[in-house]
């Protein structure tokens, strides 16, 4: 147990309060501030740069070092071993599964991938040019209407249900939107192909024709998945935790998370970083952007370079470039003009002292955008495909909420507004 404490005097006052210090299993230590509110202070951290706000055994990330881990492993040891499904396994229950395990798994999820017919409704009332995003948002808030009656979400195996649930219908949703924006019927799921196959197909299949996705393709949506899994307790994490403590519906807490990474701060740097290629829109412009990246004074930014996080190199970009290389080579487009600047950008960062100096390393997401652009998938679904990725990762930290203690969330505040005053009369 760990003894040591911290102490915080306060001008004015003799008194000194001890605090305690808590230790992770690795990581920096906490200090636990929760005794200051019953001495009449508390902590102001705006943004919660500085603050733990729950205890998790799911995810950990040290930025500094580049590492991020789901359950202890390595997260380019799960993309290089494991696919996506195994990964969510893991996400939920702390452990790999053994086959027996994982096919049961993978057999639950894809008997769960169909959805509703009134949500085939409810889709049909967005117009055309509807953002996919806020479609998304309305069709899992929905899933809160149709799986209302009869959940208990202190049952585990209610929450279990809810999980699969989940994971499973959010490549039929999301390929939803997308079908409706184009004016497409859905493709219904088809329960013969891979998780990541049958996602390929409701997005770009058609009803006349057989299932026909290309093995690198769907090997890279699956990593593209699995890299987005999790990423511990950022916005949209922090938001389904909040909402779950509330003790709120469960699909209806995922879309509150889908709304938060729908922000362009949180979810839309892939997007961004395609909007910048286009915007350079050719090789012999791209020292004219490198200058104005590297003035301060001017507001262009390199998108996809650098992460607010990680430090030292994103450890996912290194996965995400391999099949970045492989799906330009599969699908013959290695020469085309934008993803030409992108290599060029990416050499530059890697070669040129002003972005080594900074770590400005190219990151997940412009090697995704790149991916996602190639495959296929216009830049309004990029988020979309986040979303999709993240799901697991969202109700594991739910799921660890709901299974232990937990209060309902409530940030303070530094009031600066006016103090009591009569109303005039």
């Amino acid at each position: 147990m760990n003894k040591k404490k911290a102490r915080l005097s306060l001008a004015g006052s003799q008194e000194v309060i001890e605090l305690p210090v808590l230790e992770g299993t690795i990581g920096p230590d906490v200090i636990d501030v929760r005794k200051l509110v019953s001495q009449g202070v508390f902590t102001y951290d705006p943004g919660f740069m500085s603050t733990a706000s729950t205890e998790s055994s799911i995810t950990y990330i040290d930025g500094d070092a580049g590492v991020l881990l789901h359950r202890g492993y390595p997260i380019d040891q799960l993309a290089d071993n494991s696919d996506y499904l195994e990964t969510c396994y893991l996400l939920l229950n702390g452990e790999l599964p053994d086959d027996a395990a994982k096919a049961a798994f993978i057999e639950e999820v894809t008997r769960h991938t169909m959805v509703d017919a009134q949500i085939a409704q409810l889709l049909n009332g967005f117009q055309r040019n509807s953002h996919p995003m806020a479609v998304l948002i309305s069709l899992t808030g929905a899933l809160a209407a149709l799986y209302h009656d009869g959940l208990d979400i202190d049952d585990a195996e209610h929450r279990k249900l809810a999980a699969i649930r989940l994971i499973a219908k959010m490549p039929t949703l999301a390929a939803m939107t997308y079908k409706n924006s184009i004016g497409q019927p859905a493709m219904s799921p088809l329960n013969t192909l891979s998780y990541s196959e049958n996602f390929l197909h409701m997005m770009f299949g058609v009803p006349a024709e057989a299932p026909n996705v290309s093995p690198v393709l769907a090997k890279a949506m699956d990593v593209i998945f699995l890299l987005h899994a999790d990423h511990e307790q950022n916005a949209s994490t922090s938001t389904v935790r909040l909402a779950g403590s509330t003790g709120a519906n469960p699909y209806a807490c995922i879309a509150s998370g889908i709304a938060a990474l729908w922000g362009p701060a949180h979810g839309g740097a892939n997007e961004a970083v395609l909007n910048m290629l286009n915007e350079i829109g050719d090789e012999s412009r791209i020292e004219e952007f490198i200058a104005k990246a590297k003035d301060k004074d001017d507001p262009f930014r390199l998108m996809g370079f650098g992460h607010r996080v990680y430090k030292n190199f994103d450890p996912r970009s290194k996965v995400m470039r391999k099949i970045c290389d492989e799906v330009l080579a599969d699908l013959g487009v290695e020469n085309d003009p934008l993803f030409k600047i992108a290599r060029r950008l990416e050499k530059i960062a890697l070669e040129d002292e002003y972005f080594i100096e900074r770590k400005l390393y190219p990151n997940v997401d412009f090697y995704s955008g790149i991916i996602l652009k190639a495959i296929g998938i216009p830049t309004s679904m990029f988020t979309v495909i986040f979303a999709l990725g993240r799901t697991p990762g969202w109700i594991a930290h739910w799921n660890e909420m709901i299974s232990s203690a937990y209060k309902i969330g409530r940030p303070r505040q530094l009031y600066k507004g006016a103090a009591k005053r009569d109303y005039p009369v």
